[in-house]
């Protein structure tokens, strides 16, 4: 269940931050209140931590490979994302060409670099503090989630690919 609510937790704040930041009310393919990308991307920041912590460096080591494997990992999806939403619903949400350090079309180091930095934020502030909340969560809830997200996502499908 922790996974699973972070999971929640950050792909609802994710779609409310990058609708107040950057698209005008509309963020990513669901028709839900949730970009799922976020979520992905804070529980595998969470599960990078686990076995960067198990490293027999240094703290100030591990805050590096925490950096560096998440940003690679982080940046690799991100691309991928953007060529399967492209392909499946033949639909371009970002463009990073206009970036100086592009790499493709759905990617840039620029990019890297602020997803390495929001997973240092993510592990060292947010964590303690989201932690002490997302323990409590009854599993009622989590179900609730699971069943909408779902709900949605065969919305999604029948709306806008149209496969069905």
């Amino acid at each position: 269940m922790y996974y699973l609510n972070y999971f929640f937790i950050f792909s609802i704040l994710g779609h409310i931050i990058e609708c107040f930041f950057y698209s005008n009310g509309d963020s990513g393919i669901f028709l839900g209140l949730w970009t799922p990308i976020y979520g992905i991307g804070a529980v595998i920041i969470l599960i990078i931590n686990k076995y960067v912590d198990k490293l027999s460096v240094s703290k100030v080591l591990k805050v590096y490979a925490l950096f560096l494997f998440t940003m690679a990992l982080l940046s690799s999806i991100e691309a991928l994302g953007g060529y399967l939403i492209k392909f499946i619903f033949n639909t371009e949400l970002w463009n990073y060409t206009n970036h100086n350090y592009n790499i493709g079309k759905y990617t840039s180091l620029e990019m890297g670099l602020l997803w390495g930095l929001c997973s240092i934020l993510l592990i060292y502030f947010l964590k303690p503090i989201i932690d002490k909340f997302v323990k409590h969560i009854p599993k009622w809830i989590t179900y609730l989630l699971i069943i909408i997200f779902i709900i949605d996502i065969i919305a999604t499908i029948v709306i806008k690919v149209k496969i069905l």
